[in-house]
């Protein structure tokens, strides 16, 4: 029994780890809405790399964010009787208007080898599209 309460406070540590920090009101927040089949990450910031890949903050004005997303090509996009595989990207997007205390959505996916990604304020508006960096080793 003594080694289970022990062990559990160094359990209850590693779901610390999964919680975002708190949103800063003086900056924009943009989360990445991540869709089934596919796995996407924050990677700089006005060609900075971030330290944390699940979202974005960023002071109000203009930026340019890049993400790294990985997607599925399905095999009818490739060819008749083709198996589907994985495709890796990376995509800039810039936007001139980052609001101070606005939570902005950057939703991202493929169809067939092309990658997406579209930039959302808080009203589900879309406010810029990304355009496709490089895809490959990336």
């Amino acid at each position: 029994m003594r080694p289970l309460l022990l062990f559990l406070p160094l359990l209850s540590l590693g779901g610390c780890a999964m919680l975002l920090p708190s949103h800063d009101p003086n900056q924009a927040w943009i989360s990445l809405q991540k869709q089934e089949g596919q796995h996407i990450q924050a990677s700089r910031v006005d060609n900075e790399t971030l330290s944390d890949q699940r979202y974005f903050q960023v002071s109000p004005g203009r930026h340019e964010l890049e993400v790294r997303l990985e997607f599925e090509v399905g095999g009818k996009d490739i060819g008749q009787g083709s198996s589907g595989y994985r495709r890796t990207c990376l995509l800039k997007l810039a936007y001139s208007d980052f609001a101070a205390g606005e939570r902005y959505q950057l939703a991202a996916g493929g169809i067939g080898f092309r990658p997406w990604a579209r930039l959302y304020d808080g009203q589900s508006r879309e406010v810029a599209k990304a355009k496709e960096s490089r895809c490959g080793d990336v």
